[in-house]
């Protein structure tokens, strides 16, 4: 298992070494669909590059962004149009009960924008939130607006990683285990952060409902 991993970090290293912004934009694709290619390993090492002259910073946050649009909007469009009994049949595979759906369903009913948003910020989240949107047919455009917004200020902060510290440690290039480890170790603190704005923007809106319900 551990040969087979470093493979396909080495595979996705060089796919977004050669492919340039296409090789960013279809793993960044298969991120936001239910494909196992984290983000992490995608935007900062192509940042990287960027600052080598092989790519734009700004052309490395639009493909990704782009990507992630694109991903998520085939995940929304095959469980809008391919149904929810379709997701409940086979979601099991993907961890997803009925239970869990009817969950997310009611969260998207009732923070739409803001949950889509947040959702492209939090990792696992972000892989799977088109497949609730999808079902109860969220207006496509706040779907895709809310997906943008979220994945261009996710790909932002990867790529500026990418650049301050694999520039300050570019040996990291060359060993995916050292890089994994110091990708999670970086994007710890910012993920509490998000999930603690997430959690403060939510709890900011319930209680303005309430008050507009009282």
């Amino acid at each position: 298992m551990h040969e087979w991993i470093h493979a396909f970090v080495v595979w996705v290293f060089e796919l977004v070494r050669d492919g340039g912004y296409w090789g960013v934009f279809l793993l960044m694709a298969a991120e936001s669909s239910i494909l196992p290619v984290p983000s992490e390993i995608v935007i900062p090492p192509a940042a990287y590059w960027a600052a080598q002259g092989r790519m734009s910073f700004v052309g490395v946050i639009v493909a990704g962004t782009l990507g992630s649009w694109f991903g998520a909007l085939l995940m929304y469009a095959a469980s809008r149009y391919l149904g929810r009994p379709l997701v409940l049949k086979y979601g099991r595979f993907l961890r997803i009960t009925p239970e869990k759906l009817e969950k997310t369903e009611r969260f998207l009913l009732r923070y739409e924008r803001g949950g889509i948003f947040f959702a492209r910020l939090l990792p696992v989240v972000r892989h799977l939130i088109g497949i609730p949107a999808g079902i109860v047919r969220m207006n496509l455009a706040s779907y895709s607006t809310m997906t943008v917004l979220g994945s261009a200020l996710w790909c932002s902060v990867l790529a500026w990683f990418g650049q301050k510290v694999l520039g300050d440690e570019p040996n990291l290039m060359n060993d995916p285990e050292a890089l994994s480890r110091a990708i999670k170790s970086n994007m710890l603190a910012i993920i509490v952060g998000v999930a603690l704005l997430a959690l403060l923007y939510f709890a900011m809106l319930r209680m303005t409902q309430k008050r507009s319900e009282s």
